[in-house]
């Protein structure tokens, strides 16, 4: 007999997602421009009271959830094999998890904080990638998208080991991007200052202030990211590979002279 492959019930595309850190903020965004478009995602997160709320929200017939931190290589494990049992394929991974514990010169920065960053921002991007490589997409293909930061592509006072590890993960982007063409697609984003939690010491109590500074006068929404991260996992990207889109409101404009 046989088997024969049924169409996707109406309103999926019968693509799959993992977003990391995706219980709130550009995470969270992410998750809710790939779902609007149809794709079932995974999304993990530390806090499981959070991250089950979210999945609350975003919709428990499209959406599980699996709680942890990003740079245990087990906990990533579990999460792309919950991924696959539950939809059978992770098309995409969106690697958005990331951390930034500490503000000031890196003169004085602890190698210990630096370590951990490191290991969160850059070192739980490359495991992701590896682990859903192997499971579904060397023989499939799909796409990755590594959430960077406008801190990576400048310097950023204040904030120097965050933006060195985006820079790292800019890296990233460019290795994986050559590494696995032609079958999966590896791109960055570079956001400004966007609207969430974890962003908040940059613009809370002077965000008129904050977007001053913004040509297109305002700072960014995690949907704006959601935006770009869509785009860069559908058809119209096909040919977009190892690339770092920078989504910053215009603010670059300003370093130019005059």
């Amino acid at each position: 007999m046989t088997s024969v492959e049924l169409p996707e019930p109406p309103g999926l595309s019968g693509k799959v997602a993992l977003v990391t850190g995706a219980s709130r903020g550009i995470g969270y965004g992410v998750a809710q421009a790939l779902i609007a478009r149809g794709d079932r995602v995974c999304i993990t997160g530390r806090n499981e009271d959070a991250l089950k709320e979210a999945v609350e929200q975003l919709g428990a017939d499209r959406v599980i959830g699996v709680a942890g931190k990003a740079h245990d290589e087990e906990h990533q494990a579990v999460v792309v094999e919950r991924t696959m049992e539950a939809f059978g394929r992770v098309d995409f991974l969106v690697n958005n998890a990331g951390t930034n514990p500490v503000f000031g010169p890196i003169a004085d920065l602890d190698l210990n904080i630096a370590r951990k960053v490191f290991e969160t921002n850059v070192v739980s991007a490359l495991g992701f990638a590896q682990k859903t490589w192997h499971a579904w997409q060397k023989d499939n293909g799909g796409a990755i998208v590594n959430i960077a930061s406008v801190a990576g592509v400048s310097a950023s006072p204040f904030i120097g080991a965050y933006g060195i590890s985006k820079a790292a993960m800019i890296n990233l982007t460019l290795q994986l991007a050559h590494e696995y063409a032609p079958r999966v697609r590896v791109n960055a984003i570079a956001p400004a200052v966007v609207k969430t939690q974890f962003a908040k010491a940059l613009y809370e109590g002077r965000e008129e202030e904050a977007a001053a500074g913004y040509p297109l006068g305002r700072l960014g929404m995690p949907s704006d990211i959601g935006g770009a991260a869509a785009f860069l996992t559908s058809e119209q990207s096909d040919w977009i590979t190892g690339q770092t889109l920078v989504v910053d409101g215009g603010i670059f404009l300003n370093a130019g002279v005059g």
